[in-house]
């Protein structure tokens, strides 16, 4: 079971949970992401590019549970402007062991900061600034690389 949306509607962490633990499965790993507010971020937009981004995501997801043999996969990413403390973006993963749904999590949270389709504009107030790709991302997804 491969779940992905992306909308502005707020993620309801219970139900997104209990889906993935009705598969049957050993483990659930979840990540959630939350805007931050530091240095003066006042609000996050989100925009994205709609077809395309679900299709990367669902790429993702797909490759991920042939790599680990998955039960189940969700992600979930909010689009619009949300506010600090507000959740971004779910990610949550169901195999028959723990290892593989924790491994699969942390690959799919980090693929999905690099090869997602995304574009993010913090506001500091009556200012706004795009958020550029960071090269610690890169360096997160890129440990997953094997020879």
């Amino acid at each position: 079971m491969i779940r992905v949306s992306v909308d502005s509607a707020p993620i309801e962490l219970a139900v997104e949970v209990a889906a993935l633990e009705e598969r049957g499965a050993g483990g659930v790993a979840t990540f959630t992401g939350v805007v931050r507010g530091d240095d003066g971020i006042t609000a996050l937009e989100l925009e994205h590019y709609p077809g395309m981004t679900e299709q990367a995501l669902i790429a993702l997801a797909e490759d991920a549970t042939e790599r680990w043999s998955l039960l189940g996969v969700t992600m979930v990413h909010r689009v619009g402007v949300m506010v600090p403390g507000e959740r971004i973006v779910f990610v949550g993963t169901a195999a028959h062991h723990r290892r593989e749904a924790l491994d699969a999590c942390a690959w799919l949270i980090d693929r999905l900061k690099t090869d997602a389709p995304f574009w993010k504009r913090e506001r500091l107030g009556d200012d706004a600034r795009w958020v550029e790709a960071r090269e610690s991302d890169a360096a997160a997804a890129a440990r997953w690389n094997v020879d």
